[in-house]
């Protein structure tokens, strides 16, 4: 019954989701009409917002494409092809390959969210090789894994308010940081990362849809075929010069990108010796770019795998700004702040994470971004909270402010099931060669949306503070 009702709901998306692009478009027409009638905004006012917001996101759009084309480069290599091919051995069916690439994938964004990269590279090797994979499925498996990153050791807003002089700080909300042995290290963020790392394979194994007619990653790719297609090492001979040319000998020089490589190997060896286990964006694209330049050997070759790497990420390219235009809206027409006052003030003690929770979830949809979101609403809810907990001792004020913050985290990286931005990351990577669209993959995330709703909004609510 509930793979049926799985299917409705596949169903239904594809009748009616539009291009991620389009959804991107309605969200601004709807934030728009929001800021209108409820902030009372003119319509001036929410176009220049739209306009101001529309540059924010621009270097982060920058790490995305960075982050997609050299991770997938790194996929593309010889050395792990043959891991990949070495582990698809061990594999004896499709719904083994959905518990794995959950549970990798969920590790995976344990330590950062980016690595899902890494996962969508493994999902689509592992489609080429195993029969009867439902491939929009597994796109599915792979974009769930990331619910857990909020819980991990990238997760930016318990990050943000350990950072010492952030802007909750200079604001005076908070008089110090908030260590992240209260956020990260507390039970409650220790029994929501077990409540997923268990339950999330265990679910996305059992929900695998049951189809006469299996979209496989073959099937989708029509008559094209990576495994036919020009190696990596071949494509970079057919350049040469019939003769010896120092240009060949500069292109194909294993030495030059040693340097190059060993070079950037020093520097981070010495960021983590001098700054711990700092794991940001630009770091991990970092070592993606440094361990490529291993794995290929030549200029050449690095230059062939990241022109294959970048062929299918237009939609991060066009589409980030849009999201950021409506984050805009959100913070300059003063609708992200009132939304979270509105929540707050019907909140009690007892239901403030439920409410910070719903806060984070509902506002995700507008601003698809943990710290830009927090941004938004987190000093308004912080304030809340200090409010309603002001007859609390300071410890227990402290636990109820970890508690406010983590579930508008956990809201908000729930939430990311039902909205398409994050998946602009992975679909350049699974999607490539292929006409898949993101109404083909959200419907399969549906059932796992509903029942984590009730889960997490029961584990915020009702573990001990």
């Amino acid at each position: 019954m509930i793979q049926k009702l799985g299917k409705k709901f596949t169903d239904i998306f594809q009748r009616f989701m539009p291009d991620a692009f389009v959804f991107a478009l309605l969200l601004t027409l709807i934030t728009a009409a929001l800021s209108m009638t409820w902030v009372g905004a003119t319509p001036l006012t929410v176009i220049r917002s739209w306009y101001d917001g529309f540059w924010m996101l621009l270097e982060f759009g920058m790490q995305m494409v960075l982050l997609v084309v050299t991770g997938y480069s790194i996929a593309l290599s010889p050395q792990v092809n043959r891991g990949i091919d070495r582990l698809a051995r061990q594999i004896r069916s499709p719904r083994q390959v959905y518990f794995l690439v959950v549970l990798l994938g969920s590790l995976f964004c344990l330590v950062s969210w980016g690595w899902m990269v890494i996962t969508a590279v493994l999902g689509r090797e592992l489609a080429l090789r195993i029969k009867g994979i439902h491939y929009p499925y597994l796109i599915a498996c792979i974009y769930f894994s990331n619910l857990i990153w909020v819980c991990g050791l990238s997760s930016s807003i318990p990050l943000l308010l350990n950072t010492p002089g952030n802007f909750i700080i200079e604001a005076g909300i908070l008089e110090t940081t908030l260590p992240t042995v209260n956020t990260l290290g507390s039970g409650l963020n220790l029994a929501m990362l077990s409540l997923i790392v268990v339950t999330g394979p265990l679910l996305m194994h059992y929900l695998a849809p049951k189809t006469e007619e299996v979209p496989t990653l073959e099937k989708l790719l029509g008559s094209e075929s990576d495994k036919a297609s020009t190696s990596i090492h071949e494509e970079a001979q057919l350049p040469k010069l019939p003769f010896r040319a120092f240009s060949d000998l500069l292109n194909n020089s294993v030495i030059l990108q040693y340097v190059i490589a060993i070079s950037g190997t020093v520097y981070l060896v010495h960021h983590f010796m001098t700054r711990g286990l700092d794991l940001n964006l630009n770091i991990m694209i970092f070592i993606f770019l440094i361990l490529g330049l291993f794995l290929h050997g030549t200029p050449m070759r690095y230059v062939i795998a990241m022109k294959r790497a970048s062929g299918n990420i237009s939609g991060i390219v066009f589409q980030f700004p849009f999201y950021a235009g409506i984050m805009g809206i959100m913070i300059y027409t003063g609708l992200g702040e009132k939304l979270a006052l509105w929540m707050a003030s019907v909140a009690s003690v007892d239901s403030v994470p439920f409410f910070a929770f719903l806060s984070g979830a509902l506002v995700n949809f507008a601003i698809p971004s943990a710290g830009g979101e927090f941004a938004v609403i987190g000093p308004s809810i912080i304030k809340a909270v200090q409010e309603i907990g002001a007859s609390l001792p300071p410890e227990e004020l402290n636990a109820l402010i970890s508690r406010a913050v983590m579930s508008v985290a956990y809201g908000e990286s729930l939430t990311n099931l039902l909205q398409p931005f994050f998946l602009l990351v992975i679909i350049p990577v699974l999607g490539a060669g292929t006409k898949i669209q993101a109404r083909d993959i959200m419907g399969y995330l549906v059932i796992p949306f509903l029942l984590f709703l009730v889960l997490q909004l029961a584990v915020v609510t009702l573990w001990p503070l």
